[in-house]
């Protein structure tokens, strides 16, 4: 694996920026800090991960009350907090619940009514909050939707627009690019760095409308998938544990039918392309 072909190097003669770059892993994926949340902190964000699948629409008062069923006690404030900390969004139009960048980088929604009937017509960009055994990190992933394959994707401790930009030139330097890339209006998306990224390879920018995540439905059901199947079973002790095993999850993916599509992601991607 890439990830082990720098970590078994104990006295590396090249420098691990240097290492990464030559082997296309963001330098975010190797480091991994615990994020300076209390333990009880951690436990809340974890369970409004899980609840937010079953509940897409559960905000601050429906988070409260969930948290409030199980015995834990937690002011408003502090719920929406830990939802922005854990990029938690329900799916209805609100103020403040998402970090929004400049209204100017704010794009139309391009895939309303429109026929996906190729590989790299439309891709679709998110960002989600992984639990870890200690701490959490950010995953970052693109998925094509019409073969539902996974074009790329990253690992980072930050929110920051960086790690967006990472996954997004090493899909296209893997796959090729495709007409449209979506994405919602978080603050990683509607930045100058990002627009700027599409504009020059020539690529439509695409984004939800706001509190629309349905609009971005199927890396949303992505989503839902790994973690059920993978994250929440496997809690990483470190980020070179979780590295890993999203790597052999998303493998697996690629080579099993999908319901949606009836077909193995990868092979409906490769025998199209």
């Amino acid at each position: 694996m890439k990830m082990e072909l720098i970590l078994l190097q104990k006295e590396p003669t090249i420098s691990i920026r240097t290492q990464c770059e030559l082997l296309d892993i963001p330098r975010s994926s190797l480091y991994y800090k615990p994020i300076g949340e209390k333990k009880e902190n951690l436990e809340i964000m974890q369970l409004m991960d899980k609840h937010i699948l079953e509940e897409p629409t559960a905000g601050v008062l429906t988070m409260q009350s969930m948290l409030a069923d199980k015995n834990i006690k937690a002011s408003y404030e502090r719920v929406r907090r830990l939802m922005r900390k854990a990029n938690i969004r329900p799916i209805y139009p609100r103020r403040h619940l998402t970090v929004l960048g400049e209204k100017k980088y704010v794009y139309p929604y391009l895939l309303k009514g429109l026929k996906i009937e190729r590989p790299n017509q439309v891709w679709e960009i998110d960002i989600t909050y992984i639990p870890m055994h200690k701490g959490f990190m950010y995953l970052t992933a693109i998925i094509d939707v019409y073969s539902r394959a996974i074009m790329a994707w990253g690992l980072s401790n930050t929110l920051d627009a960086q790690a967006s930009l990472e996954v997004v030139k090493q899909a296209i330097k893997i796959n090729g690019k495709p007409e449209i890339l979506n994405s919602d209006q978080g603050s990683q998306f509607t930045c100058l760095d990002y627009v700027e990224l599409l504009k020059k390879e020539n690529i439509k920018i695409s984004m939800d409308g706001k509190g629309r995540a349905l609009d971005n439905i199927y890396i949303e059901r992505f989503w839902r998938t790994i973690k059920y199947q993978h994250i929440f079973l496997n809690p990483a002790q470190d980020g070179v544990t979780l590295y890993q095993g999203i790597q052999k999850w998303i493998e697996k993916y690629h080579h099993k039918n999908h319901q949606g599509i009836n077909q193995k992601p990868i092979e409906k991607y490769k025998n199209a392309a």
